[in-house]
């Protein structure tokens, strides 16, 4: 066989070898068993979706906290709104409008200033007032509440600080707005109750009691057997 040949064959067989060899001693040196625990569970994005979901609580209702709101605390919430806005009697509109007898006023109604399509829109016309309710849902995530407004505020989440905010704006009209009726305010509660307890069976009446030996019985009964 030409001797070309065998060298090319031999440095070929030489260099799998060599390559096996440092494959194989590669595996020994650097190999790691598998953990028995993986380190991190991946969680499903939908199934955290559907948990968090569970746990939304339900909208405060500002109507009882505003029974005992606080109106000076209240003006120091509003610093975070006089920027945007005055509050006193013909006030200038700034970046939002004066607001100035606002609780109960048509919204989108202020004259002199424009309004976003998405607040307009909202107003229905003016159909659509500034009540208790739209105040505080509005104040506390200005975006959810009306969908398309220009108004950039996060908003304010604490409901008692809402509560002393719009407190302090009711004071601010030539008639204030009367406050919620606190009987109608805390009748919810009491209804919740009331309906839990109409689903529940009547107990059954107790058994008559058997008249006492030696005793008559009532009249128009007969006596019972001595």
């Amino acid at each position: 066989m030409n001797s070309y040949v065998n060298m090319g064959v031999g440095a070929f067989l030489g260099t799998v070898f060599v390559l096996m060899s440092v494959s194989i001693a590669s595996e020994g040196i650097f190999h790691s068993e598998a953990p028995e625990k993986e380190g991190f569970a991946i969680i499903s994005s939908e199934g955290a979706t559907e948990a968090g979901g569970a746990e939304e609580v339900a909208e405060v209702d500002i109507k009882p906290l505003l029974l005992k709101a606080d109106v000076a605390a209240g003006e120091t919430a509003f610093k975070k709104c006089a920027s945007c806005h005055t509050v006193d009697k013909g006030g200038a509109n700034k970046v939002g409008p004066n607001l100035w007898g606002l609780v109960n006023r048509p919204i989108a109604s202020h004259e002199g200033f424009s309004y976003s399509a998405g607040m307009k829109t909202f107003a229905e016309g003016g159909k659509v007032v500034w009540d208790y309710d739209h105040l505080s849902f509005f104040i506390e995530a200005p975006k959810k509440h009306v969908p398309g407004t220009a108004m950039g505020f996060a908003g304010v989440k604490k409901p008692d600080e809402r509560a002393n905010l719009i407190a302090y704006l009711r004071e601010h009209a030539d008639a204030p707005a009367a406050l919620p009726d606190a009987a109608a305010s805390a009748e919810a509660a009491p209804a919740a109750a009331t309906e839990g307890a109409a689903e529940k069976p009547a107990e059954a009446p107790a058994a008559e009691a058997k008249p006492a030996e030696g005793h008559a019985a009532p009249e128009g009964q007969p006596a019972p057997a001595q």
